[in-house]
């Protein structure tokens, strides 16, 4: 007797999933328990495990085929058996939608260079307004952030803040655990997990809405004209009606004598797939990248000194912030040498010997296994021969306008390739719908007012808005709100109450300029401080919002009234 292969429904809301690809060939055997083929709902991609051993008689659901839950997918049986030649059910029926904006008339072919967290959003949101789209892809979809960049990073950094509560809170508050240790491989294939779950998945997206992929490196021959250059050798030229480029950034190598020779320097990426966890890293930078990696390498175990050129870390953020952050980091075990230049990297038989200048002249070294180099990253669009496509740029970084639009008509960019904007993955994909809707007739800009930095050190820490640095040299006449961590519930539970939000206003009318926070959950919290801004909110808003408690989010209201001097939990 053959079997059916059905949809399974894998959540409550789940109605529909796509046919990634199947695993197994019709003919193949298959055992129970065994992977036959990869479905996509959503941003995942599941295995649908076949419930019985037998043979793959038929497949009924094509790769790129949407089935509805129960829907059949195939047969399972015994050699030689006929089953039907039942077609895939139907889709179900889509509820009514509201009448969207009418398309414009004509399809429009869109040309996606770059399939990262701004290309693929560009690519989905041109698809769902009635675009015919391509992406190019050189290496893998997801980009920077999904392979190399902020999910490995933070599975790092997960890792690394478990075994820092379970060591130093963990006695504290009832939870004894003996012999707790880092097994590093293990931490690596976990991040590699993640990453691989949500590439596949973000694959899955593009064939849901029917985006075409090539493999390949795109060059620009003409305007409005590239060649893609595939895997095997051959190359295609291709025009479009219009061109969004959105190839990311790459680490920069400063050009420091000796860092390039040395085995045991390593950048970003390649401090994310070490196979052994290093006993000493020196890291060149105190920036969001390095800072980051040293807080989870610390962590593990890993003596850390930390150089850098400046004065202070982490510029891009409120002073009280990286003053809060920077003290929880010294009592990780990190070192920090400031104003303190790089003039060269040296071999040793330690791994690597840094070679740096003091701000008195004199000359200091730091040994260490590995040399974390961090001092930011560059637009990479080397490969790209902008100038052959007429496409302004400045030292590769390309100029648009509010709308992501470039010189040439037709040609929009994106992302870490842009010129003067923040490099962030979330800045990336609000750029590319932006893009994509203006591409499609729609009036779109991009405004970067709230757009929130987030540093996932420890405590991690986010902002948006303006500093109170930057406040007092653009002299406007402000107001500062400050909550302490320590005086709310929740953070003392979940941290110890490390950390404050800080709001700053203007002084007349109260309007939210910036907010600034470091503690628990920071990352999440500052969301609230971005609406503010968005909607142009005042702190007597923000304090005739009632709040939940107990959790972190009353520390915004409470940073509000202390700005209004109508504290209740901290003084005035």
């Amino acid at each position: 007797m053959a079997y059916e292969i059905l949809m399974p429904q894998l959540g409550l809301t789940m109605e529909e999933g796509t046919v990634s690809g199947w695993l197994k060939h019709e003919g193949d055997a298959v055992k129970a328990g065994e992977a036959i083929l990869e479905i996509t709902t959503d941003k995942l991609t599941n295995e649908v495990t076949s419930e019985h051993d037998g043979v793959l008689l038929k497949i009924v659901a094509q790769e790129g085929e949407d089935i509805p839950v129960k829907g059949l997918l195939g047969y399972i049986g015994q050699p030689g058996e006929q089953v039907g030649d039942a077609a895939p059910a139907a889709p179900a029926a889509a509820p009514a939608a509201a009448a969207a904006p009418a398309k414009p008339a004509g399809d429009k072919r869109v040309i996606v260079i770059g399939g990262g967290p701004g290309g693929y959003v560009a690519a989905i949101r041109l698809a769902q307004l009635g675009a015919k789209v391509t992406v190019i892809e050189q290496k893998h979809l997801g980009g920077t952030c999904l392979n190399v960049g902020c999910i490995p990073t933070k599975c790092l950094l997960h890792s690394a803040e478990l075994l820092e509560d379970i060591k130093n809170q963990g006695k504290e508050i009832g939870v004894e655990v003996e012999g707790v240790k880092v097994n590093f491989p293990q931490v690596i294939a976990h991040k590699n997990a993640i990453s691989k779950q949500l590439t596949s998945g973000v694959a899955g997206l593009l064939k849901l809405n029917k985006v075409k992929k090539i493999d390949g490196e795109a060059a620009f021959v003409g305007e409005k004209r590239i060649r893609v250059t595939k895997p095997d050798g051959s190359a295609e030229e291709m025009t479009a009606d219009a061109i969004i480029v959105a190839t990311g950034s790459v680490n920069a190598v400063p050009p420091i004598p000796g860092i390039r020779e040395n085995p045991n320097c390593i950048d970003s990426t390649g401090a994310l797939s070490l196979e052994k966890l290093p006993e000493s890293m020196v890291v060149i930078g105190g920036g969001v990248i390095g800072l980051e990696l040293a807080c989870a390498y610390a962590a593990f175990g890993t003596r850390i000194t930390v150089v850098e050129a400046m004065d202070h870390m982490l510029p891009m953020l409120d002073g009280d912030l990286t003053a809060v952050g920077v003290a929880h980091m010294k009592k990780m075990g990190i070192a920090f040498a400031l104003e303190c230049p790089v003039q060269a990297v040296e071999p040793s038989p330690v791994g690597a010997k840094v070679v740096c200048t003091t701000k008195s002249g004199d000359t200091v070294t730091f040994e260490a296994e590995k040399v974390l180099v961090a001092i930011g990253r560059k637009a990479n669009t080397a490969s790209l021969d902008l100038e052959a496509g007429g496409i302004r740029n400045d030292r590769g970084r390309i100029l648009v306008n509010d709308r992501m639009q470039t010189n040439v008509p037709g040609v929009y960019a994106i992302g870490d390739c842009v010129f003067g904007k923040a490099q962030l993955a979330h800045t990336a994909s609000a750029m590319g719908e932006v893009a994509a809707e203006n591409i499609m007739g729609h009036d779109s800009t991009y405004d970067e007012s709230t757009n929130p930095t987030c540093v996932y050190m420890e405590p991690e820490a986010a902002s948006v808005g303006l500093t109170e640095e930057q406040c007092k040299a653009k002299g406007l006449d402000y107001k500062v709100g400050k909550f302490p961590m320590s005086a709310n519930g929740k953070a003392l539970i979940i941290n110890g109450g490390e950390g404050l939000v800080k709001i700053i206003s203007d002084a007349k009318y109260g309007e939210v300029l910036g907010m600034h926070i470091i503690g628990p959950r920071a990352t999440d919290l500052i969301s609230e401080g971005a609406l503010a801004i968005r909607l142009e909110a005042t702190v007597d808003e923000l304090i005739s919002t009632i709040h939940s408690h107990p959790t972190v989010t009353e520390t915004i209201r409470e940073a509000a009234l202390n700005a209004m001097g109508r504290a209740i939990h901290t003084k005035n």
